[in-house]
């Protein structure tokens, strides 16, 4: 991956699609979830730097979302991660490649039924004790209307990265335009192939093409707890 493209240039969707409620606390552990060779430094940096200068948004937990559908021969099947961390940088004067990192633990999904969410979990699917992160980290963004996009990176689960594109719809909540919203509603859905991730069991009952979906609403985040060496990792 060319580190050096991907920091190139900060949009605004690249900030907003997955950032967690959590992630900036004035505790500096905005950078923890991506370190030791996760991902460059350097994007760790950026990502700093824009937080200091005003350039993120951070989620509101209480109206976010993060989960998955999949069917299969008896119902579908729906699980929500109830844990996910993450970063995005935002630029409202470039719409070019964007930058967005999410980290999400595997173990915290839930399901409507116990034996499912138990099966899930299991070494078949997640494996979350031996996998217990998955991760997401963007290369690039394409825009095709003036509140859709695609976004393009690479989703690693159970220890395989594969390409991945997420189509995102954007409205803003609290101005006349996204650039300038103080708030805004993303919904973004992709299409994966549960076999390229090693989960190959039960061919026969469960669809290999998962669903994944998110709903975040996105508040701009102030860069009050990075003032004073706070932002610090």
């Amino acid at each position: 991956m060319n580190m050096t493209t991907l920091l190139r240039s900060l949009t605004f969707l690249g900030l907003i699609l997955l950032l967690p409620a959590n992630s900036f606390a004035a505790d500096g552990e905005l950078c923890a979830p991506f370190m030791d060779g996760k991902v460059d430094d350097s994007l760790l940096a950026t990502m700093l730097s824009a937080a200091r200068e005003g350039h993120l948004y951070r989620i509101d937990k209480d109206t976010s979302s993060v989960g998955f559908c999949v069917d299969s021969q008896l119902a579908r099947i729906e699980g929500e991660f109830k844990e996910f961390q993450g970063g995005m940088t935002l630029n409202p004067a470039a719409r070019k490649d964007g930058q967005t990192l999410v980290a999400i633990r595997a173990a915290s999904i839930e399901t409507k039924s116990a034996f499912i969410k138990s099966m899930i979990k299991g070494e078949n699917f997640f494996d979350v004790e031996n996998n217990p992160e998955i991760l997401f980290v963007s290369e690039k963004l394409e825009w095709t209307s003036k509140d859709t996009a695609e976004l393009k990176g690479n989703l690693t689960m159970r220890g395989t990265t594969k390409p991945v594109t997420f189509h995102v719809s954007l409205v803003p909540l609290s101005a006349k335009s996204a650039g300038q919203a103080e708030r805004v509603l993303v919904k973004a859905t992709a299409e994966v192939s549960r076999a390229q991730f090693g989960m190959t069991a039960l061919t026969s009952l469960i669809s290999d093409d998962v669903q994944l979906c998110m709903t975040v609403e996105a508040m701009k985040y102030q860069a009050i707890n990075f003032q004073a060496g706070n932002g610090k990792h």
